[in-house]
């Protein structure tokens, strides 16, 4: 394949033709941070966490699903940058209701890693919050707490491309957007057994195993 010359934060690197903005720079070991990206999921470019610099854009892009082209600037922690990502998460901070928002303690929500390495503080936003839903535990496979769910899709991607059971879609719009099973009951489906794809993708505990639920204190 086809390489171009492209120059990431200063560092001039040859990559392969084709190849994402995030990909290039996380090859030459230049962290940007994401959160609705896993490399084994399809990009989708949804929360904008990743977004970038490029030379000549009027608009920042996201890395996770744009190619590099020969002579591409990039710039990964300008002010720009900085200011949008800070303020994607402090959204997302502010109409989450999961526990880690105020738990500096919390292991496994990459939310709240997230505002720990950007400096996010508590959100300046007032929000309208969606709707709270009940936990559904029905299911002896997965818990789902649509409470603490961040709408990135996550599941949704590795129901469908990882484990080919299309269990997860998007339903309604605005606040009242949702992560739904079939046309929105609760997720009670024998195809979860000896699964847990979206138990592991997903990125704050709106999905967990029903068993290790209590012991995942300060988890969001």
């Amino acid at each position: 394949m086809v390489k171009v010359k492209i120059e990431i934060d200063g560092k001039k690197l040859s990559v392969l033709e084709r190849t994402t903005i995030l990909k290039a720079a996380q090859d030459a070991e230049i962290n940007i941070p994401t959160l609705c990206h896993r490399p084994d999921l399809t990009p989708e470019g949804l929360c904008r966490v990743c977004v970038v610099e490029v030379a000549g854009s009027p608009r920042l892009v996201a890395s996770c699903h744009t190619p590099v082209t020969d002579g591409m600037v990039i710039h990964t922690r300008t002010p720009k940058v900085l200011t949008a990502r800070k303020t994607v998460i402090e959204l997302l901070m502010a109409g989450h209701t999961g526990p880690c928002v105020t738990d500096e303690c919390a292991g496994d929500c990459e939310l709240h890693h997230l505002a720990a390495d950007l400096e996010v503080g508590p959100p300046r936003f007032q929000v309208k919050k969606r709707r709270a839903y009940p936990v559904e535990n029905i299911s002896p496979y997965v818990q789902r707490d649509m409470g603490r769910c961040i709408l990135c899709r996550r599941c949704i991607r590795a129901c469908g491309q990882l484990a080919k059971k299309n269990v997860f879609a998007m339903a309604y719009r605005g606040f009242d957007s949702k992560v739904v099973v079939d046309c929105d009951v609760p997720l009670d489906k024998e195809v979860c057994k000896d699964c847990g794809i979206c138990i592991d993708h997903c990125p704050t505990s709106a999905l967990t195993k029903p068993n290790l639920t209590q012991s995942k204190e300060g988890v969001c």
